[in-house]
């Protein structure tokens, strides 16, 4: 298909969803992705039936769309041989197997960079490339949210960490990396020299939680935990509307945000409060603050609130919406959030990962329940 990456011939060595994110981003942009399987096929392809959904596998189709698939047995030389012929001919490798597998199969970087100096090696590691940890196996669980502390960080005082939904740290690292490779590619249109690029869930998971990390390296001081019934600044808050619908007010600047939710909830009086008058003064009263508002919030359900709230241009909020609640979004859809990718005779939609002006997801058409062998 057209797009920016169009022209560009990438190899993945993928499994799961981190790996294999990173090539469905460049394949919705346009790249030839060749995505090497072993002969039982990447695992994440069972995540269907680990859903109990039967003859497909959603999250599995969304990072694999608009790729061709070869299967491949590393462990011997034929297999071996057919995907260094495949590298020969690529601007870039993506992989997120473990380094000491790729050096034992002769995919490490310096062995196939020495054959193709032009190569963009794009890797993605479980906890870094050095360090005790560097073979670690990881799924994004452990190292994204657990380890790197967004676990610890979303947990109530007295509360057991919440889980992590599917997926989360692999695609924020899958899309790092396609950022990673398309900046080696500008750097070789320059140099005519490829590079290896690499990332880790783990740091990932420390870019993400950074506000906190890096508060803490230059003060010493970690930032607390938020509990909605103290919060410092209750116009950084969720509330629930009559209908038990929750909604967030993002009331970040004291002097821009303060007086529209005055006026929006009907206490234009609160603005001379002794109690309210400055965001020192709300933080000190921040309790009774939040009950007053709970209580006010309770006399309307939220699609009454919304066209309340729409009258204030200055007062920013959003509804916390489940996934039903996503999908039904028109503003979801507007900003191109889904994508129907034809196959055979109908379409299948799936969720967008990032949009560009030059590239059209809808006109790829790929059957990847199809393994193709290759022989040399």
């Amino acid at each position: 298909m057209a797009g920016p990456m169009e022209g560009v011939k990438v190899v993945e060595l993928g499994v799961w969803v981190a790996g294999p994110a990173a090539g469905g981003i460049l394949a919705d942009w346009g790249a030839d992705v060749i995505k090497i399987e072993p002969p039982t096929g990447d695992p994440a392809r069972m995540f269907g039936r680990m859903l109990g959904i039967e003859d497909v596998s959603p999250p599995f189709e969304m990072d694999n769309r608009g790729k061709r698939s070869i299967v491949l047995d590393l462990t011997t030389d034929d297999g071996r041989a057919t995907a260094f012929e495949l590298l020969s001919g690529a601007d870039v490798f993506l992989t997120n197997v473990r380094p000491a597998a790729l050096r034992r199969t002769g995919l490490d970087f310096d062995t196939v960079a020495a054959d193709n100096p032009g190569l963009v090696y794009g890797l993605i590691t479980g906890y870094g490339e050095s360090g005790a940890d560097a073979d670690r196996a990881a799924y994004d669980v452990a190292a994204f949210w657990a380890r790197a502390g967004l676990a610890h960080l979303l947990t109530r005082p007295g509360d057991t960490p919440p889980f992590q939904r599917g997926g989360m740290g692999d695609h924020a690292v899958g899309m790092t990396l396609t950022a990673a490779v398309c900046a080696a590619l500008v750097a070789r249109a320059r140099t005519g020299k490829g590079q290896l690029v690499s990332t880790s869930l783990y740091r990932q998971g420390a870019y993400t939680v950074s506000f906190d990390l890096n508060t803490f390296l230059l003060s010493g001081h970690s930032i607390a935990i938020g509990q909605r019934e103290t919060m410092g600044n209750p116009c950084m808050n969720n509330y629930a509307a009559a209908d038990g619908r929750r909604f967030w007010v993002v009331g970040l600047q004291a002097g821009r945000h303060w007086p529209p939710l005055c006026r929006a909830v009907g206490r234009p009086d609160w603005l001379t409060d002794p109690r309210f008058g400055t965001a020192h003064s709300r933080a000190a009263n921040a309790v009774e603050l939040i009950g007053e508002l709970d209580e006010i919030f309770a006399t309307k359900p939220l699609d009454e609130w919304a066209k309340v709230f729409a009258a204030e241009p200055d007062f920013f909020w959003a509804p916390i919406n489940s996934i039903e609640d996503v999908i039904a979004d028109e503003q979801f859809h507007a900003a191109g959030g889904v994508v129907y990718v034809p196959d055979d005779d109908s379409t299948v939609p799936t969720v967008r990962s990032c949009r560009s002006a030059t590239a059209n997801v809808s006109a790829t058409v790929i059957a990847l329940q199809i393994f193709v062998e290759v022989s040399r």
